[in-house]
Order: C-alpha cells, then sequence, then structure tokens
C-alpha cells in the first residue's frame, strides 16, 4: 500500500475532499495526502501519496506544473476567481490581442506575486481564506514564483484563454488579476485546469469515483523522477536504511553541493534518497520500504 496515484479533480470539490475519498478505497490507517491544494473552481491532476509515499510529497510538490485557464477581463472578484463575488469594471475600452499578450509577457520570469487573500497560507497561524471570509482586511506579502511561460492561445473579449508552465507556489489567481491591473480593465479566472505535474498528467488520472479494485499505485520512485540519481551496492543498502552514513562516489558532479539524489540499489529497486556528506559519504535523508513495498516490483 506504497505508491502514487494521480486523481484527475473534478470541479466543486477541495483537495481534502479528494483525499477523503481516496481513502476510503484502503485498508483503514493507511496514510493518505495529496501533493499541491488545487482550489475547488480548478479541475485537473492532483497528486496523491499512498502509504510510505507520504515522506515523498515535497519532492512532487516541487515539480514544474502547467495549466491551462481562461481568464475574464473587464471584471475583478474577491476570491480572483469566478467563485467570489464579481464586479464588472465600467467604461472599459477592450484591450487588442497584441496587448493582453504583451501584459502576459511581462509575467515570465522570476517575479513578485502576491497571493490571493482567499488562500490556504497562513497568517499568525490562521488560514488566509478562513480570516478573509470572516471579513478580515488579509495582506498577504509578495514573494518570488518562477513562470517559465504563459502562452495565450485565444482571445475573443472579455475572455483570454491562456497556458501556464510554471514553479512551486505559483498562483494562477494571482496572474489574472495582475494581467488585469496592467490592462487597466481587472482580470479574474474564468477556469482552470492543472494538466500537468512534473511527469504526471491529466491523461493518466483517475476520478474519484473510480472503482477501488480498478486503481493501481504508481511506483513511489516516480516521485523523485526528477532528482539525479544514483546505484548502490547491495552491502550499503541496509545501512543506509538504518540512517548511516555510506560511501558513494557520485558519478557527476552536482551544481548545489546539498543536492538530493535518488537512491537505487543494483537491481534498479528505489531505496530512497541521500545528501552529499563530504568525504565520498552520503546520507540519508527519506527511506522507503524494500522492493516488496514498491508497486510493481
Amino acid at each position: 500500500m506504497n505508491g502514487l496515484l494521480v486523481i484527475d479533480k473534478p470541479g466543486g470539490m477541495t483537495s481534502r475532499d479528494v483525499v477523503n475519498r481516496v481513502q476510503r478505497w484502503f485498508p483503514r490507517g493507511t496514510k493518505v495526502g495529496h501533493t499541491g491544494t488545487l482550489d475547488p473552481l480548478a479541475t485537473g491532476v492532483l497528486v496523491v501519496c499512498v502509504g510510505a509515499a507520504t515522506r515523498l510529497a515535497d519532492y512532487v510538490q516541487a515539480m514544474g506544473k502547467s495549466y491551462a485557464s481562461r481568464f475574464r477581463l473587464g471584471a475583478t472578484s474577491t476570491t480572483d476567481d469566478a467563485d467570489g463575488a464579481v464586479t464588472e469594471t465600467l467604461g472599459v475600452v477592450p484591450p487588442t490581442r497584441e496587448q493582453v499578450e504583451a501584459a502576459l509577457a511581462g509575467f515570465v520570469g522570476t517575479v513578485e506575486q502576491v497571493p490571493p487573500a482567499f488562500s490556504a497560507l497562513k497568517v499568525s497561524g490562521e488560514r488566509a481564506h478562513d480570516l478573509a471570509r470572516a471579513g478580515k482586511d488579509v495582506r498577504l506579502a509578495a514573494r518570488p514564483v518562477r513562470i517559465d511561460a504563459v502562452r495565450l492561445v485565444g482571445y475573443e473579449w472579455p475572455f483570454a484563454d491562456v497556458e501556464v508552465d510554471c514553479g512551486k507556489g505559483t498562483y494562477i489567481r494571482s496572474i489574472a488579476r495582475d494581467v488585469g491591473d496592467v490592462l487597466g480593465c481587472g482580470g479574474l479566472v474564468q477556469t482552470l485546469r492543472r494538466t500537468r505535474v512534473g511527469p504526471f498528467t491529466a491523461e493518466q488520472g483517475v476520478g474519484v469515483d473510480a472503482a477501488p479494485a480498478s486503481v493501481a499505485l504508481r511506483p513511489m520512485s516516480e516521485a523523485v523522477s526528477g532528482l539525479p540519481r544514483v546505484t548502490l551496492g547491495a552491502e550499503v543498502v541496509p545501512r543506509l536504511r538504518n540512517g548511516q552514513l555510506v560511501r558513494c562516489q557520485l558519478p557527476y558532479p552536482l551544481g548545489n553541493p546539498r543536492q538530493h539524489v535518488a537512491a537505487f540499489d543494483s537491481d534498479g529497486g528505489f531505496v530512497g534518497t541521500v545528501v552529499p556528506h563530504g568525504g565520498g559519504t552520503v546520507k540519508p535523508v527519506v527511506m522507503v520500504p524494500g522492493r516488496a513495498g514498491e508497486p510493481g516490483a
């Protein structure tokens, strides 16, 4: 009961709702957790970790993501999407396609982004969306996010259809809001679908109403597919699992001396993640059960 699920989340459900549904597919007490919140309005890829794979959730959360969204220009919202109270912007002259493309281009790169007030981020220990729903003034600080690409794939006022490739922590609602500010007309997310998380795509997703017997867990190793990898000899794997430093000659230079590395045994079984410790040794970071515990082994 250790592995990953790619869920195609429907609209109208929270990510927690999805986890609650998935938990019913497994024996009582099985750990289940998601790897990045999707708003209730949003659909698409939600990677769920089961059993020991929950230890690897941070690696999935750090993966790049892709979204398809319809922005509604000429309006603003309390939540920066269509689920909030929407206010039309009066007296707007619709921008041209070229103006919309230019505005979107300004958000590519590492940018300072203010998250929506209605978000799961915490302010003084409380969720921002709880404070906002209580009518309190929520002011979140801007933080750097990485936006790799924003493509305009369709435009017919007031709707702009966009595709976004981005890094962890990027809010598509904030992009819609900020693009609307640049254009002077306001903007919000009308629809949102996450199409990719790392190697996981919406086409791989299963529905929340799937028959449990038809659902197969994906190998835990897919959670670290973006990491450099190393193969360890059978004699050192047990010591590594016991938390000891082991000698390991990494066959390539690492740009970051604290780079996490995915470790495999000589038969290709996933062992866990390690980090260089100096002196030709590595130390364990996250260890997972042996091959018998990994789907497909």
